[in-house]
Order: C-alpha cells, then structure tokens, then sequence
C-alpha cells in the first residue's frame, strides 16, 4: 500500500468495463470548496495513464471537462465520475463539489462510493462542514482516508496538519488516524523555503522521490532513520491494535519484530473495515512529469486498502408493493437493482443518467423497469414505467467511452433514459423492484421567478420540470396563495446555477421576484355591516339588501356562515347567494388585498323585490356588507409562523439565540446532542427567514443546519403591519 518495494507505473490505464466486483473500486472525494479535489482527480488520472502529461484526455477536453457552468464558475458544482485502471483495479473517481450548496451532489456521490478519501488543504485546515461530512461516514461505516493537498504553499506544515485531522477526525481514538508517509524536503530556496520533493515510507523505511516527475526509490541514509522512528512506533502501535490477531500486541510490546509484510496485511484489512484512518499526502506533478507526488501511494491504497463493492451491504430493496425482498450482496447473476445517483442534459444525446449497479448485469438497448423514489413533494413524480435504455458508457471529460455491460458493483452513464430521475430505481421488466432512497437535504431558501417573456412563458414549465428531474435537491412550487412560482434552493449559489442551467440549456429566461409569503387577515372584533345593491335603471332592476354580525374566531377555524334570517326577510334561494358573495369577498381581502379568515359571519335580516332580486345582486350585497362591517372595526394582518429547529455547534449557540430574537423569533428551548452540538427550538415568522439558510451559513460558518414547518398564523405586530399596508399600496 505505497510502501512496496516496486511501483506498477506500466500496470494502468484507461477503464473499461469490469468483470467482476472484485477488481472495482467505487471512491468518493470528499473536501470543502478549493481543498484540490479536482486537481488531485486529475493526478491520479494523469499517474495511471488515462491522461497525456497535459492533462488531456486522447480524444480532447481534460478529465474535470464536464459543465459549461463550472468553468464560468471556476468551482465544481455537480458530481462527476473518472474512472480509472490501476494494477489491474477499475477506479471509479467520484469527484465532489466543495461548496455546501451542493451538498446534494455529495450525498449522491457517498451514495455511490464504498470508501471516501477526505482532500484537506495543509494551507487550509479542517472546516465544520468537513467534519460534519465524516461522521455521516462514521455513521455508516464507510472506510475513510486522508489525502493532505498544496503542501507547496508557504505556510504548508504536513506534520501539524497530520496532527490537526488526528484531532477533527479520531474522537475518542486519535492514534486511528496516522500518517503513514513523512515529507521529504529538497534544498531550502532563498525564500527560506523547503518544497516537499518526495515521501518517506514509515513502514519500508524507503524514500520515493518525486522531484523528476517520476517516482524513484532509494534507501534513506543511517543519519536519516532516527528522525522516522518516532512516527514509526507509533504507526506500528496503531495498525497492531486494530490487528484481529490479539496476541499481536504483547509480542511487539514484548519485543517480538513484526514483519512489515504482517503491518501491511493488518493495516489493509483495518482500513477497508473502517477501524483504521491513515493520512497521506498527495501533489500534480512537476516539470512536465507522469507521476504526481504521492500519487501512486494513493492509488495503492485504494486498490489493495479500499473495500470492493462485494464488502458493501446494499441498501434496503422491496417490490414496487412495498414487500422486502433479499438479494445476494452484489451478485453480477442476480436481479437487476440499479440506482440512478445523478441525472444531466447533454446537448447533444439528450439526458444522460448516471447510474450504480447493486445486483445483476445492466446491457445496453435493454428494457428496464422504472420505479419511482417518493419525492412528489418536490415536484417529481413517482415512476412505474417500463423503458428502453441506451447506450452504456463511461464519462471522461467530455467525452463517452462505450461500454459493453455493467456488472453488480460498477458505475456507468445510460443514455436516453427519458423519464428515470436521480433516486429512481431501474430493475428488470418483470422484476419490478425499489431501493430505499437516500436522505436528500431540504431545500430551504425560496427564489420567486416570473418568465421574462411571453416566449419564455411558453417554455418556462418544461424547463422547469427538466430542471428539478436533474436535481432532486430542489423543490418547485406553485404556490396557490401568493400565485407565484417558487424553486426552493439550499443556498444562493445553487440558486445562481439553476437559473444558469435554465437559460443555457433550456432557453428559458426568468426574472426573480421579491418571494411572498401566504399573509391573511382577520377581525379584531365584533362588528356589523349592511350590504344595499339596489339599481332601476329601467327593465330588470337589481335588488339585494342583507345585513351582517361578523365576529372573530380563533385561529385555524375558517370562515363559518350562520343563517340567523326570520319571516323570510331573505329568500330561502338567496341565503346560499348572500353566503356566497361573502366568501368571495372573503377571498379577496377586506383590507390590505389578503385572504380573511377566522370569522364567522352571521345574517340576521334582509329585503328582497319579487321581480328584481336575483342570486347575483344577493352576492353582490354579501361582499358589500363584509366590506362595510371591515370598515368599522380594526383588521388584524396574521403571518405564518414556522416552527424552527436549529443544530449547531456549542460554539455558535449564543449567537444563533440573538440572531432568532432579533427575527422576532421566540426560542421554547434547548437540547443538548452528541458531537458538542445544540438543537434549539423556536418559533419565527416566515418573513424573517426568507434567508435564514444563506444567514444561519454564515453565522455558523457552514457548521449549523436547520428545519422548518409550519405551526400557525399569528397577527402581526403593529407597525410591522402598516409597513405590510404600505408596500401593497406602493405596489398597487
């Protein structure tokens, strides 16, 4: 695991199709925004050969070539797969975005992957958002690695930052997290600067430098060994305590020598188990050479470290019915379950679905059957469907590598899947099954949009449903109290690339509007009101008198109408007309324009002709009554109050508590959690938080997460009312 004696740097290659679970590996890259995850993808991809020593693929384009966005961006915002060939192992790289935004393309790459290597930048240390990301892993049992990245920067300290992960990753156990490798330093530059050329094997005791571009090995110098055995004892104690052999420890603690091959044996085993965390430390490489630093120790481990996909235990399968159903654990000749983890639009072969194979074979111009993955919610519908899919491949770049087959393990690119959206299930015609989704983040941050044009309006729903099939981590709403349509993003930045992916790809331009919240309104108290509709104008007249008792209920109860007419004052047909006219007055508002609710509306008395009463002048009555009644009595403004719970970090508690208060929120309490965190709950209205997940990002330094539900409408405070009034008046 890069302390062998002889690299295989002619054992690589382009990936093709696998043949058996056993020589894939399914890598997920983990890190915040600029840690260097693409770069190092891109390394790896150059030291196995599957790239030119510019970095280009042998067709054009380079590996990180996937989205027109991402290079207007300079950051990744979407999953992507680079599948590799090392030492006869089929490496499918699953690259993540950094930013948190996009933590959706995260959760399907963890989806995806066996085994996660966290980039973390030695210039930039360790963030929340990182940690937090670990212990999602931890909580799965997902076997990790460190990979330490820009260790040519100036401030870049390798052994302080194996020493900071020890800390943000070990828990309990920091002596699970190690280095296995120590920095070789070439000559000092006038700077006062030593660059890390080359790598120390704490295991072999060898040197492999990288200083040409390509990895040589040499043996260290007696002067040189002193200064390794420290690290080196310590290494050796923490691999043999997560050894199954438990005589192993005393023997070495009795002085016995363990053989390097048994250390690697043990550390191997620990680390595909998920017991054993080692560091390394990884660069491009220099001078126009093949073998990046540190690279060929990184693809080692994860081709004799790493689980393979036959280690994994599946996620949870039923019948379309909901029947649970058992399946071999990854078996090429079982049946058909594969999942789609990401969904995108090429230009040129329409929609392009990413998918990882749980069991069975998957060949091209097959047909599969499509189950849904129950997030109607957000805009997508449940699938029962049968298709034809297309061509398989495996993505490079830009570019499609035609594949023959996918076995029960591997990951491959299906082409013209139309209706299959990311979390759906694929599995044969007459098999039908389903595969327990994984936990999707809630959109929480709203963004009003109108067509720009009339050309737009006309393309504006199917962008928009093409939109959300691609990414189930946004919600499409069309709200029918405000009567606007609202995407629901996780961040402003995943907002910015939806409306980018809407104008590039689907020709539909939108304006953002300001987002409006469903307010309504109320009586305060009892009032009264008379409605006359009385027009002669010659020939059929209108003649419609009722008079009102309007009072106010509590919250949640409607609009209740009582029939409290005597002597027939109002006709029997009417009473229905003059219920009528008040609920449609109702719905319009008495005040600022918004719905009223909360009333019950009693008609007492009335009048009526014999010719010239009619349901529509009763109607017209009713609404003019409900009016006069608002015009002499106060009329409360009610906005929608969301129940709030907020994780955070012990650190940020006091601030996110002020930040509530200051949102007119009300905090019911707080409850201590694990990993040092504090759920608090409160009670905030939802004009307040129509940002709260960019504020609370920021607040927490992206460490805090939040929910949100509705609880009730609440008047609102005065003078937050009359600004209400204002706007409306300004806007009308």
């Amino acid at each position: 695991m890069g302390d062998k004696a002889n690299a295989h740097p002619g054992a690589a290659g382009r990936a093709t199709a696998a043949d058996h679970p056993a020589s894939v590996r399914n890598v997920v890259l983990v890190g915040h925004s600029g840690s260097g995850k693409t770069t190092l993808v891109e390394a790896l991809a150059l030291t196995a050969g599957a790239v030119n020593r510019a970095g280009r693929v042998e067709d054009g384009g380079t590996v990180s070539d996937y989205d027109e966005i991402e290079h207007r961006q300079q950051r990744s915002v979407q999953l992507s797969l680079v599948p590799v060939e090392w030492d006869g192992i089929k490496v499918n790289l699953l690259d993540t975005p950094g930013y948190a935004d996009f933590v959706g393309e995260l959760r399907a790459g963890l989806r995806a992957a066996d085994a996660a290597l966290f980039v973390v930048s030695a210039s930039d240390g360790v963030d929340g958002s990182t940690r937090m990301v670990w212990e999602e892993c931890a909580a799965v049992g997902m076997p990790r690695a460190i990979v330490v990245t820009h260790l040519e920067a100036a401030r870049a300290d390798y052994e302080e930052m194996t020493r900071i992960c020890a800390e943000a990753f070990g828990g309990d156990d920091p002596d699970a997290v190690l280095p296995l490798y120590l920095p070789l330093h070439g000559p000092q530059g006038p700077d006062g600067h030593a660059p890390v050329t080359g790598l120390t094997g704490l295991l072999s005791q060898k040197l492999f430098d990288y200083a040409s571009g390509e990895r040589k090995e040499s043996e260290p110098g007696e002067d040189q060994l002193p200064e390794l055995e420290e690290a080196r004892n310590r290494l050796i104690e923490g691999i043999i305590a997560e050894s199954e052999d438990e005589t192993l420890m005393d023997r070495y603690l009795g002085g016995e020598q363990v053989d390097v091959k048994t250390l690697i044996e043990d550390l191997e085993r620990a680390v595909a188990r998920g017991t054993f965390f080692p560091v390394l430390a990884a660069a491009p490489a220099s001078d126009g050479g093949r073998q990046g630093l540190g690279t060929v120790e990184v693809l080692e481990l994860i081709t004799r470290g790493f689980p393979t996909p036959l280690e994994r235990e599946a996620p949870r399968v039923t019948t379309v019915d909901g029947k649970p159903r058992e399946l071999k654990v990854c078996d090429p000749d079982g049946p058909l379950v594969a999942e789609v983890v990401k969904t995108a639009s090429d230009p040129y072969v329409g929609r392009v679905s990413m998918v990882r194979v749980f069991s069975g074979t998957l060949r091209p111009d097959e047909t599969v059957h499509v189950s849904g993955h129950g997030l109607e919610d957000r805009g997508h519908e449940d699938h029962d469907v049968d298709e034809r899919i297309g061509a398989l491949s495996a993505p490079f770049g830009k570019q499609q590598r035609t594949l023959t087959h996918c076995i029960a393990g591997d990951l491959a690119c299906v082409a013209k899947l139309s209706r299959a959206e990311t979390g759906d299930t694929l599995s044969a015609k007459d098999d039908p099954l389903l595969m327990e989704p994984w936990q999707m983040p809630d959109p929480l941050l709203p963004l009003a949009i109108q067509a720009h044009s009339k050309a737009d309006e006309d393309k504006l729903s199917q962008g928009l449903s093409r939109l959300v099939a691609e990414d189930p981590t946004m919600r499409l709403e069309q709200n029918q109290a405000t009567h606007q349509v609202v995407l629901w993003a996780l961040g402003e930045a995943h907002a910015d690339v939806a409306l980018e992916r809407l104008r590039s790809r689907y020709g539909v331009q939108v304006d953002v509007v300001p987002h409006r919240v469903s307010l309504r309104e109320t009586f305060a108290s009892r009032s009264a009101g008379r409605g006359r509709h009385v027009k002669q104008s010659g020939g059929h007249g209108q003649y419609a008198i009722c008079e009102i008792e309007v009072e106010p209920l509590p919250g949640g109860s409607g609009i209740e109408f009582v029939d409290k007419v005597v002597g027939g004052a109002v006709p029997r047909q009417f009473i229905p007309s003059v219920e009528k006219g008040v609920r449609a007055q109702a719905a319009k508002g008495v005040a600022a324009g918004y719905p009223l609710v909360d009333i019950r509306v009693t008609l007492l008395d009335g009048k009526a002709h014999s010719v010239d009463s009619s349901d529509a002048a009763f109607q017209t009555a009713g609404a003019l009554a409900l009016r006069e009644a608002a015009a002499d009595v106060k009329i409360h403004l009610l906005e929608p109050v969301a129940e709030v719970a907020v994780l955070v970090g012990d650190d940020y508690v006091g601030a996110v508590m002020s930040d509530l208060s200051g949102r007119r929120g009300r905090v019911l309490g707080t409850e201590q959690t694990s990993g040092g965190r504090t759920l608090i709950k409160a009670e905030v209205p939802e004009i307040e938080i129509g940002r709260y997940a960019v504020d609370l990002r920021s607040l927490s330094h992206g460490t805090a997460r939040f929910s949100r539900s509705y609880a009730r409408h609440e008047p609102m405070p005065p003078q937050v009312a009359e600004r209400i009034r204002e706007e409306t008046r300004d806007a009308s």
